[in-house]
């Protein structure tokens, strides 16, 4: 069955109805989903085993009969492995219909069906009784609901429900117990990533400083964590200010609560400086004498470094206190961590709130617009100087003191930029009310109000009476866009380059003039498993789930490029980057597809994982920004990405390791295809030796 789906096109802005097979949220669901990589978590699965083997042997000892009650089951692993450590019967819990239909696949095919029932449903809608889907409570609790702030996926809720009324009571429970840590830290990078900076432009009248609204300093923020690869960050890019503190711990044998709590630890600063960001992290303990423990602890806080177990399903917490508050060495303070049912949120108080009485603070939200319009990297890119001094450089070489200045990208600064270095007049096109409202109050922070124009509405509908009559002579655009995914996104830019074009005056500029697609063949450290097979886990047989995953690749999304951060995700280059397409901003787009053919050599020994595609904006023809790779790679081959934003990856299928050959480098040949109509960019791979590398 076919069903319509309506969506926006990020590159062409309009929306589009497609046909999808009504399955086809659940074949993205389970394509972009982190099961791989769980199954590949070889530390947290052999946990997990020996923690159901105690915790078995436990139940047996006291000569009970051991039943178990798995929530969140997935592949049906944790109930597999409680049958073979001698559980009498389990009942597995997957409330994802696919997911719980390949779980009856692999429970037969490891021949466990006949202790092992598969529950399609919410652990809160699971019966209990002679005709529920349990007959009594189960006296062994095993689950997987973590996510990396360890309460965000609903574990509180669906353990309070469990111990209420599926569980017996001081059941066993693996794990046993989770404790949350916490660590604070004063760090301009992270800091970046949440409070907008003073930007400083150099003009003919001297020294103009672009100050943030007193609304947005004061704004305590996103509500949502901003996860991590913490161990990513290096340890210059932060003073730690505490100790690492335990802030609470949850007993998952006894009743939980879900309620709103705040847990405060006094320490004593060890370093003067101001306290802004905290990073956190937790453990689980499979048994209750906490002897078997999993970390998700970053390097410098781990046990044992050498055994740091990579993960991306699990990474590390940061954390934005409201606002900066100055500390000093030596001085007690309170650290409190407040959560709810969903959210974990920090505060810095000089005494402990059980002392004082104060009631638990609200889950902190934005009211300054914008957290809601820039995403945390977003912030770091504004923020950077280099990147200001650059664009305002351009802007020097193509602004005249006549030029009527059109800018379109969203939230950008750029018009303020063109203002200050002298353009005649400004307007700035915001699509979207949040954007409006930011970009006014910017405004009228730094008393522009009157001298920068926003237009609210879209490109397409742009009148003359919008531009008071004028034709515009600089279009301007960084380009950014909210709506923006994978790197050609932006180019939301040249068609809204085309829909203003009857408003362009003759021989009006366009900055950037031009973009390009550049590709480079890679090896990852640790992100390839995230694609990769699991066959065999722990010794039983998941090749249905591998085949499951593939499936839904095949449906379409191994055709798609997916985003990365890729400062997060190190990586070797195989080969060297390669300009693959370019994007003349001068002029409309084309009616035809814009198509290229290449082959790219393979010049560093090592496995090809895929292939990494990024946007370089030409700005003027001296000046670039590259939105990837920031440097030629090192002699080994080790990358340096741009940390402000995504770039796109392929992964190819298969996972050979084609080495360089002592006859010459080896080839992949690809085709790539910019289709105008969609806005989509294609690219399809085939290695020199005609295997299909599926992508």
């Amino acid at each position: 069955m076919k069903v319509f789906c309506g969506r926006a096109n990020p590159t062409t802005g309009s929306v589009e109805w497609l046909e999808e097979d009504e399955h086809y949220d659940y074949h993205q669901e389970i394509a972009r989903s982190s099961y791989a990589d769980m199954l590949h978590d070889k530390d947290r699965n052999m946990k997990y085993y020996q923690g159901i083997r105690a915790a078995v042997s436990r139940v047996k000892d006291k000569g009970q009969t051991a039943l178990v009650l798995d929530i969140g089951t997935g592949t049906g692993l944790l109930s597999m492995m409680a049958v073979t450590a001698g559980a009498d019967f389990c009942y597995a819990i997957e409330v994802f219909k696919p997911m719980a239909d390949a779980a009856v696949k692999i429970v037969e095919k490891n021949g466990f069906s006949d202790k092992i029932k598969i529950i399609n449903k919410h652990s809160t809608e699971v019966t209990i009784g002679p005709d529920g889907d349990m007959p009594c409570r189960a006296n062994i609790l095993i689950t997987e609901l973590f996510d990396t702030e360890l309460i965000g996926e609903g574990a509180l809720p669906s353990y309070e429900h469990a111990h209420r009324h599926l569980v017996q009571k001081n059941c066993e429970a693996v794990p046993h117990r989770a404790t949350v840590y916490a660590q604070l830290v004063e760090s301009r990078r992270m800091w970046s990533w949440n409070k907008l900076f003073p930007i400083r432009v150099q003009t003919s009248l001297g020294e103009q400083v672009i100050v943030p609204p007193l609304e947005l300093e004061r704004c305590p923020g996103a509500p949502s964590v901003y996860d991590i690869q913490l161990n990513q960050v290096s340890p210059t890019d932060f003073t730690v200010l505490s100790n690492v503190l335990p802030m609470f711990s949850v007993d998952f044998s006894k009743q939980v609560s879900s309620s709103t709590a705040s847990h405060s630890r006094q320490f004593e600063p060890l370093a003067s400086g101001q306290a802004q960001v905290v990073l956190s992290w937790w453990d689980i303990e499979m048994d209750p004498e906490g002897k078997i423990k999993c970390t998700t602890a970053p390097f410098w806080a781990h046990s044992d470094p050498e055994e740091l177990q990579w993960r991306d399903h699990w990474m590390q917490c940061v954390y934005f206190l409201p606002e900066e508050e100055p500390v000093v060495q030596g001085s007690a303070l309170c650290l409190v961590a407040h959560h709810d049912d969903y959210c974990v949120w920090y505060s810095l108080q000089r005494t402990s709130p059980e002392k004082d009485g104060r009631a638990h603070p609200a889950r902190p939200v934005c009211d300054c617009q914008a957290h809601l319009l820039w995403n945390r990297p977003r912030f770091g890119e504004i923020n950077d100087q280099n990147r200001t001094d650059q664009y305002v450089q351009a802007l020097r070489t193509v602004l005249k003191p006549d030029s009527v200045c059109l800018c379109i990208s969203d939230g950008s600064l750029l018009s303020i930029l063109a203002h200050h270095l002298g353009a005649e007049q400004v307007f700035t096109i915001e699509n979207s009310a949040a954007s409006h409202r930011l970009m006014k109050k910017i405004f009228k922070a730094n008393h522009l109000e009157d001298k920068i124009n926003i237009i609210e509405k879209r490109p397409e509908l742009l009148t003359p009476a919008d531009l008071e009559g004028k034709k515009v002579s600089l279009l301007l655009g960084e380009p950014f866009f909210t709506t923006s995914l994978l790197p050609w996104h932006n180019l939301y830019f040249w068609y809204v380059r085309t829909a203003v074009d009857r408003h362009l005056a003759p021989g009006a500029v366009v900055m950037p003039q031009a973009a390009s697609l550049h590709m480079m063949v890679v090896e990852f450290r640790d992100l390839w498993r995230i694609r990769s097979p699991c066959g065999d886990c722990e010794g039983f047989n998941v090749h249905i789930m591998d085949d499951m995953i593939k499936h839904a690749l095949d449906f379409r999304e191994s055709k798609e490029a997916e985003p990365h951060p890729l400062w997060e995700y190190p990586c070797r280059s195989r080969s060297e980057p390669q300009q693959i397409l370019t994007f003349d901003f001068r002029q409309p787009v084309p009616l035809q597809a814009v198509c290229a053919e290449g082959a790219i050599e393979l010049k560093r020994p090592g496995r090809s994982h895929g292939a990494v595609l990024w946007m370089e904006y030409h700005l003027t023809p001296d000046s670039t920004v590259s939105t990837g790779l920031l440097k030629p790679a090192e002699d080994k081959g080790y990358c340096c990405w741009n940390p402000h934003c995504k770039q796109a990856v392929y992964f190819f299928n298969t996972t050979l390791d084609p080495r360089v050959p002592p006859g010459g480098p080896q080839t992949i040949t690809y085709t790539v295809e910019f289709h105008p109509h969609t806005g989509d960019v294609t690219v399809d791979f085939t290695l020199s030796d005609a295997l299909d590398r599926g992508c």
